[in-house]
Formats: structure tokens, sequence, C-alpha cells
């Protein structure tokens, strides 16, 4: 099972962006870089319009992506996959989530929000399965 690490400032910003947005789904995409045995530090977040402006599920804004992917590139940042907020669901892909995940190298990351602490987990999903990752929020104090 790869191993994802994200800054816990990252964590905090998906939070804040997700809460300001409630009662919508909020949505965006990772990058950052990828070793030779898959596991993934996540250096940057991009925060995407939710075209759909629903609380069950969310479209990422095609114009944001194009420009989020740009700006990767010049980055030298790698897509590692996408992030969503559920509002009143828990951290786990929903039926939609499951049937629209095409990507099998990407990572799903699924914020709940249902809770009085948002709870993030991140999911590798293929053939209309879904298996857990190793999702890590980190400090430069504790890293592991």
């Amino acid at each position: 099972m790869r191993i994802i690490r994200a800054d816990y400032r990252i964590y905090d910003d998906i939070v804040k962006y997700a809460k300001e947005h409630l009662p919508e789904e909020a949505c965006g995409l990772i990058a950052g870089s990828e070793d030779e045995d898959g596991n993934r530090v996540i250096e940057k977040v991009y925060f995407l319009e939710n075209i759909d402006h629903a609380n069950d599920h969310f479209t990422l804004d095609p114009k944001d992506q194009m420009a989020a992917i740009k700006d990767m590139r010049a980055l030298g940042l790698k897509q590692l996959g996408n992030w969503h907020s559920h509002p009143e669901s828990p951290s786990r892909p929903s039926e939609e989530d499951i049937r629209l995940s095409f990507d099998s190298k990407a990572s799903y990351m699924i914020l709940s929000l249902m809770a009085e602490n948002p709870v993030l987990n991140s999911y590798h999903v293929e053939n209309g399965n879904y298996e857990k990752e190793d999702l890590r929020i980190i400090s430069e104090d504790y890293f592991y």
C-alpha cells in the first residue's frame, strides 16, 4: 500500500475551503511528487469551482482544471488525484464517486464535514472497488 504524505497546512487549507463552501461539496486537485515505490508527497492543492453547486455531488470546472494542470507542469509537479468534501456523509466514496473514478492511478481524497472534527481519507479506486490509502498528515517537527 502506498503512503501519501501531506503537510498539516494543506489539510488545514482544504478544511477551511470546504467549510467556506458549505452547504455545497467543495472540490479540487492534488499535485506533488511520487517515488519509485508509488509513495506520494502532496506539495500543492488546487481549489476548483464545483460547477454543480450541489451538496451531494461535484463537477470540476474544466477551465479551472486546465489552469491547474498548466500550473502543475510549470512547477514540475505530478497530478496525483483529486479531492472533494462530503458535507453530510462519511469520508468514503459514494456509489457515484466510485462510478466516476476513471483514473486508477489517481488518489481520491474525501473530506467529511458531518462531525465536529473533519475527517480526511484517501482512496485508490479501480474496477468498481475502493481501498483506503495510507494518508499521513505531517509537520516539520514530526515526520514518518
